[in-house]
């Protein structure tokens, strides 16, 4: 008992280090990220990039005004794109390929920073987030069945640049504080979390039952416990676990690029999906659609990899 006891403390011990790192780099992030975020609103360029992508959002057979909703997704989070969704009357068609999109691409700014840091060219991430939320959109539009209902704007929730810049404050920190508090929780749970199923051979057994899942995603088995933790805590409160599994050479930075590629399609599959399915989207395309798009992004990434060094071994 006293040695099972010591094991763990010991494990917990030396999560800590790394844990208060990626923490204090979580926070100046998501605190200095956001509040741009905001000021881009309140000067009205999130508007003004919403109005711009209006006819883009009407080739994949979306409403206009949807452009907002995937805007406020794209730089902020889930949750800010449903609070603009129900400003509007959409029909259960539009709010799944809407939604589809959002999960594709939302939280770009420090989600992108961290799957960096993990590998993967930021340019890349941001190129392949952003056109796979279109190329899904437009898909979606083609084979999904057709709804007939009425679509509109019902109501309109007041916008960062009708609000004082005072109360906007106000509303930025508070929001703020509490998603800080949140992160830094998960951070040091997760990492000592991580650090005991090590340490016990747990992360050993969920490679091996996850081995076949990952054959197909075209996925190592090595990266199935990031894997995991991208699915049910996302990427932004999953990563301290995947920056110190790479900074330790735990997995490699090539293997941590495919579950890049993977999980930047398809991360969050409990709390995202399920919130966006509360509000009328059919959780099957969510997830069915993401998990195709993934499975084609890694099997080309491979096939990239490959040639490239094919290439190199030409040029020796």
């Amino acid at each position: 008992m006293n040695s099972l006891l010591t094991r763990s403390l010991t494990a917990a011990k030396t999560a800590l280090p790394g844990a208060t790192r990626t923490a204090w780099w979580m926070v100046r992030l998501t605190v200095v990220a956001s509040l741009a975020v905001q000021l881009l609103d309140y000067f009205g360029i999130i508007g003004w990039l919403a109005s711009f992508l209006t006819p883009v959002f009407q080739m994949v057979g979306l409403p206009g005004r949807a452009s907002l909703v995937f805007i406020s997704g794209y730089f902020l989070n889930v949750y800010t794109a449903i609070a603009v969704m129900s400003t509007m009357v959409l029909n259960v068609r539009t709010i799944t390929i809407l939604s589809v999109m959002i999960l594709c691409a939302h939280n770009m700014i420090i989600e992108s920073a961290v799957q960096k840091k993990c590998g993967t060219p930021l340019v890349r991430i941001f190129i392949i987030r952003t056109l796979s939320a279109f190329v899904l959109g437009f898909v979606l539009n083609l084979i999904m069945p057709a709804e007939a209902t009425a679509e509109g704007l019902e109501s309109v929730a007041p916008s960062a640049n009708q609000m004082g810049l005072w109360l906007l404050f106000n509303l930025w920190w508070k929001s703020t504080a509490f998603l800080v508090i949140k992160m830094i929780v998960l951070i040091y749970s997760l990492s000592i979390l991580q650090r005991l199923l090590a340490e016990f051979g747990v992360i050993r057994w969920l490679s091996k039952l996850c081995r076949p899942a990952l054959m197909v995603f075209g996925l190592p088995a090595r990266t199935s416990f990031l894997w995991i933790v991208a699915n049910v805590l996302g990427l932004a409160y999953g990563a301290a676990v995947m920056i110190e599994e790479v900074e330790a050479g735990k997995i490699t930075k090539e293997d941590a690029d495919l579950l890049n590629h993977h999980i930047g399609i398809s991360h969050s599959n409990l709390e995202d999906v399920f919130l966006l399915s509360s509000v009328g989207a059919l959780f099957w395309w969510l997830i069915l659609s993401r998990w195709a798009m993934s499975i084609i992004l890694v099997w080309e990434r491979r096939g990239e990899k490959v040639l490239n060094h094919l290439n190199n071994a030409d040029r020796l």
